[in-house]
This record gives C-alpha cells, structure tokens and sequence, in this order.
C-alpha cells in the first residue's frame, strides 16, 4: 500500500507519494496562494494528489490515506484545521472536504510542527529511537514530541507541544504570542536577526568600526548568516551575539531534556547550517546545566537531516 503526504505551507503546497517504508518515489508541488480561501486550497492539494497518482498508475483503492500537514492548531481526531492564520482557516472540516473532491476513506491531519518531527522520529535523524523532540528555528520556534513513534500533542486537548512559548526569562523581550521571555523570542531565526540589527545599530551609534556593520552593509540586509560571518572574520562584538543567542537556545533545550528525557533532541532550521559552530557550545551548556548530568546516558542534540522532506514522510506515516 501507498500513502500520500501532503505539507501545506504558506507559500507552497509539497506532495509526496510514500511506498510502505516510507520512502518518497514521486513529488509535485504548486503555489499555496493562500488569499483564496481553504476551499481552493484543498481542491488544489485533492487535484495534485490525484494527477500524482495518476502519474504513477496508481489507483485510490492502492492508497492506504492521505496525511496532511497544516499549520495552526488542529483537531485531528475530526479532521479539522481549528486555527491557522496565516492561511486564512478557522474550525475548517478539511478531512471532509478533501474527501468530497478525491473519495478516499482516510485523510489525516496533523499539525505541521508535529508532523515534522513525526517523519524526523521515523526516517531521519532520529530513527531507531522510541523518545525524540524535534525544534524548528525559523520564523519562530516550532516543536514535536514523539513517543514509541507517535505524536504526543497533548492531553486535555491535542493543541500542546507549543515549545516556542515557554518562558526562558521573565518579562524578556515580546513574543508574537502575546507573553514575554518566551523560547521563541530568543532563539529563533528572527530573533537571531533581531538581536544583530540591534548590536549594529548600537555599534553605528557608537561609531565603533566592525566586521558586523561592513557585511551588513555590503549584503544590504541582514539574515541569520550575517553574524556568524562577521565573527569569522574576526568581530568579537559578533561573537557576543552569538554567544547571547546560544545560551538562550541551550536554556530552552535545557528544559525540554529535563521534562521529557527524550533520547534524541533534534534541531532543524537555516541557522543550524553552521553545524559545530552551533553543536558544540550548544552540547557543552547543556551538558553542564541538565538536572541528568553526571548520568551516563544522555540526550543527544543533533542537527534534523530531512529538511523540507520532514513535512511529507510525517504527514505520509500519519495512519501508520
């Protein structure tokens, strides 16, 4: 049997094809355009997954489901996207609505983070483990936590595992969320950024000549890369954003191993294409600062291997 994954995103729709070891042997894709309400996007991600399967002479009868991975708040044991934002859905019966276009008998959803983490758990970094969480530095900090290779989303409701906003530091910067102090306020990519624009400025201000300002300057913006470039060049003012930033990041990864235990820790994310410049003294905080440190066995903290592929393997292991 087949199963096809879907990871809908705010720019773009990815679609996998998964044979039963959950390797990817056919993909497509198109614009997400958002602005045109849940009804189109469903009917785009039903049609793709139709002209997927049609292309590989695959009947729906081969189709095992269909797992889809959205972002916002999600009701999976109804099919329904409760909350998500920024693709313009609220309480959207998304399962029943997909089936209505493509008659298969089982469409999953899943929270795109926890999906993520789900195909990370499974066929990526942290495969052959029972306990893993996955982090996700980008536009904010989004999280998973898998357990004996199932999603753990909560208790009372399955709107949990919000990593990103737990608070690190009382009454610390704003978070979009509404809180201060929260994970995502200081390790994300945008924060990253944040903090960089800010020590720029502040060197600007000074009239301090850097590294910093002359690449910012030079590239016309600022990225997450920026920072680390000018500390390799030798900009100690960089290397102390840096060093601010990474124990923010060990504080919150800190936390997750002192609550869960898990086995593996894995972080994903544009920021981690540094590798050992963020591994190494992320490791070493951690090790020092976890409630388990003089156990032997401890979590490991690793870069997620999957990538964009994250998204689609968990989404296709939905109903596995």
């Amino acid at each position: 049997m087949y199963s096809i994954g879907i990871d809908l995103g705010g720019t773009n729709i990815a679609i996998g094809l998964c044979d039963s070891g959950l390797n990817i042997i056919d993909r497509d894709s198109i614009p997400t355009n958002s602005q045109r309400g849940p009804f189109a996007i469903t009917a785009d991600m039903a049609h793709l997954t139709e002209k997927i399967i049609t292309r590989n002479n695959i009947s729906l009868g081969d189709l095992d489901f269909v797992g889809i991975a959205s972002p916002g708040t999600i009701d999976s044991e109804n099919g329904i996207v409760s909350a998500a934002y920024n693709i313009k859905m609220m309480d959207f019966p998304m399962a029943e609505e997909f089936k209505k276009i493509l008659p298969i008998e089982r469409v999953l959803i899943a929270n795109d983070a926890n999906a993520a983490a789900l195909g990370e758990a499974l066929m990526g970094a942290g495969k052959n483990t029972k306990s893993s969480v996955m982090i996700t530095l980008g536009t904010g900090v989004g999280g998973g936590i898998v357990i004996d290779g199932k999603i753990f989303a909560g208790g009372l409701n399955p709107y949990g595992a919000e990593i990103g906003h737990m608070v690190i530091k009382h009454g610390g910067r704003e978070c979009t969320c509404g809180r201060r102090g929260c994970f995502e306020a200081y390790s994300s990519a945008t924060a990253l950024i944040s903090m960089t624009k800010e020590k720029i400025a502040e060197l600007k201000d000074k009239k301090i000549p850097s590294p910093l300002v002359d690449i910012a300057e030079k590239e016309g913006r600022v990225t997450g890369k920026t920072v680390f470039d000018a500390r390799d060049s030798g900009d100690g003012y960089a290397g102390a954003v840096i060093d601010y930033y990474i124990e923010h990041l060990a504080c919150g990864i800190t936390n997750i191993i002192n609550i869960f235990q898990p086995e593996v820790v894995e972080i994903g994310g544009g920021v981690c294409n540094q590798g050992d410049a963020i591994l190494k003294p992320l490791r070493e905080i951690a090790d020092r600062e976890q409630y388990t440190k003089t156990i032997k066995d401890k979590t490991k903290i690793v870069i997620a291997t999957l990538k964009n592929d994250a998204g689609i393997i968990g989404a296709a292991a939905l109903g596995r």
